[in-house]
């Protein structure tokens, strides 16, 4: 296969007849199944009501529990948050061009809070703490309400967004699709080759060649692009693997090592309190005691 024919699938949202913006809620009967890396001009924000799983906007990915809030900037290349194994109650999500109600309304005095909320959404926001929680009923309910009713929530709701303190943003500006499009493949490419072959070793050699590049010019441009190493990068995507894999079944923490790609226990144990503050079986022991 030709991977640098693997790119974000542009997906065309359309609201229904009579809304300037797109509601949905997923559950065990109607799950999401737009798990592909896409892409969109409409900011989208997602609650997952519960449950664990994982979260690649552009080059950032991390691991969730507890549920997700999270608010993506428009044409920000992402992957499906939720799938069979995650375990969350539901799935809601909004998406919204940033000029949904005209395109100087959220140019008045009383919208600076959602102005300034979409400028960070750019990078990707991740909800944290009460916030989540709170916000995320809110979001939640939206499906009882009239059109009309909607509407004035998702402002309020963006408002509350634009006011709490609790949020972190994933730093994922640099890879909107805004970008020259052969940039853009190119270095989706790169992604989807990493997400589909991290669990085997990936040289800098192979990506060069993947990419048509010397091997230093292939590290300068990942670096330049992404902010991190490339090394660094796939490490991370090994990391939320494991991280998934320790708070989803028995296997043992040697078994998770190689099976994320790692294939030196030391190291794994070593990358991994790096990357999350814990070793392997304290970040295992820590997340059964909050499910309890």
């Amino acid at each position: 296969m030709d991977m640098l024919k693997l790119k974000p699938a542009f997906e065309a949202i359309e609201p229904d007849f009579g809304q300037s913006f797109t509601y949905q809620k997923f559950d065990a009967l109607k799950p999401n199944k737009n798990l592909v890396w896409h892409y969109h001009p409409e900011i989208e924000l997602v609650y997952v009501n519960g449950g664990n799983g994982k979260r690649q906007i552009g080059s950032h990915v991390s691991y969730y529990t507890q549920g997700d809030l999270i608010l993506i900037g428009s044409n920000l290349p992402h992957c499906g948050f939720t799938d069979a194994c995650t375990g969350n109650t539901s799935e809601s999500v909004v998406q919204m061009k940033t000029d949904f109600l005209g395109s100087d309304f959220f140019s008045i005095p009383e919208m600076r809070n959602i102005r300034q909320l979409f400028e960070k959404a750019k990078g990707g926001i991740a909800f944290t703490g009460s916030a989540k929680k709170k916000i995320g009923e809110k979001i939640e309910i939206l499906e009882y309400k009239s059109d009309f009713q909607r509407l004035l929530a998702i402002l309020n709701i963006l408002n509350e967004l634009g006011s709490t303190s609790e949020y972190q943003i994933l730093n994922a500006e640099h890879l909107s699709v805004e970008t020259q499009s052969k940039e853009n493949e190119r270095i989706n490419s790169i992604f989807n080759f990493v997400k589909e072959n991290y669990r085997e070793p990936i040289s800098l050699e192979e990506m060069a060649d993947l990419t048509h590049m010397t091997v230093p010019s292939f590290c300068r441009y990942f670096k330049k692009v992404t902010n991190k190493t490339f090394v660094q990068f796939v490490n991370e995507y090994r990391m939320v693997h494991a991280s998934n894999l320790l708070s989803e079944n028995e296997m043992s923490i040697t078994e998770i090592c190689f099976e994320s790609g790692f294939n030196n226990f030391s190291h794994f144990n070593k990358s991994f309190k790096a990357f999350t503050g814990m070793s392997p079986s304290e970040y295992r022991n820590q997340l059964k005691s909050v499910m309890r």
